[in-house]
């Protein structure tokens, strides 16, 4: 009874945001808006693209086409809330709110991860394995590959939510960011949550350095495989696996630091959160398509065509 006494029943959270200055808010609201009307068409142009292009029905970019509509998706739980606070005086979210945000960023953060792993298996097989890549990755393969990313994904945040929601809170409603994640919660829990803490690291921390470590492996097992290919060969296969690496390392680093060590103290978390759910979610599929020459011709005839059907 005595415990209970020490909790608090809050029903929202003031965030702090990412500055207190006026003119450096406005600064960063016109940098991210700009930084969206730039990214966020060029993530759809990549999905109607692949959609709209027979040439490009390979598993690769089914993939990537998935990978593009889970950022856009991922790029729609924080940014929308930190743009409108750039002009609130008192940056509030509600309990529930905050519940959401938390379950939909590691919902989609997971499912991409997973994604990732996914795409790495789809270069392993089509480089080690060319002769029984259409019966190893065909359609119905792509089908269940992606609808696991997402169930993954969904058990991940679920659990994450149900241990979030679990947590006796007792010290200010203040969390020193801008937005809800469960690192500013465990800071405002009681003493006697450590359990609960220790199973939040164990669902996240553990498996994005699981994934991270996988993905490394498989990459260095294909790049030590392309020395046996032909150099035209090795060349096109080396520009694929070295986007893929890229991303792996912009989407991991920044997610390891944050969740990689049991809730300590992050110097410049909120900074590194910046690049972790907005800026480096929408520029990855990109990174995948300016390296590709079929996908840069075949968006290059869309925009061609439409700019024709605008003139028409």
């Amino acid at each position: 009874e005595m415990e209970h006494e020490n909790y608090t029943v809050v029903t929202e959270f003031v965030l702090l945001g990412l500055s207190q200055n006026r003119e450096v808010q406005t600064i960063l609201f016109f940098f991210f808006l700009l930084f969206y009307m730039i990214i966020l068409p060029g993530n759809i142009l990549i999905i109607l693209t692949i959609q709209g292009d027979s040439q490009l029905g390979s598993p690769m970019y089914f993939f990537l086409a998935n990978l593009a509509f889970l950022d856009i998706c991922y790029c729609a739980v924080t940014p929308p809330k930190m743009l409108a606070d750039f002009f609130s005086h008192r940056k509030t979210i509600s309990y529930s709110a905050c519940m959401a945000q938390l379950f939909f960023l590691h919902f989609l953060g997971a499912a991409e991860a997973f994604l990732l792993m996914v795409m790495a298996y789809d270069r392993y097989v089509a480089i080690c394995k060319p002769l029984h890549y259409n019966r190893l990755v065909n359609r119905g393969v792509c089908y269940v590959l992606v609808g696991a990313t997402w169930g993954g994904g969904f058990i991940h945040g679920i659990i994450l939510f149900g241990l979030s929601i679990q947590l006796p809170l007792c010290g200010p409603n203040i969390l020193d960011n801008f937005f809800c994640d469960v690192h500013q919660l465990v800071k405002l829990a009681c003493a006697n949550s450590h359990v609960v803490e220790l199973l939040m690291f164990l669902n996240n921390g553990v498996i994005i350095i699981m994934c991270f470590t996988l993905l490394l492996i498989s990459y260095t097992v294909l790049l030590l495989k392309l020395w046996t290919q032909s150099f035209k060969a090795k060349n096109k296969v080396a520009s694929t696996c070295v986007s893929h690496i890229i991303v792996v390392f912009v989407m991991c680093g920044p997610a390891i630091y944050i969740y990689g060590l049991p809730f300590q103290a992050v110097p410049k978390e909120k900074f590194v959160a910046v690049f972790h759910t907005v800026i480096f979610p929408l520029t990855n599929p990109m990174i995948y398509t300016l390296r590709n020459k079929e996908i840069k011709g075949s968006m290059w005839k869309l925009v061609s065509k439409y700019i024709l059907w605008c003139g028409k």
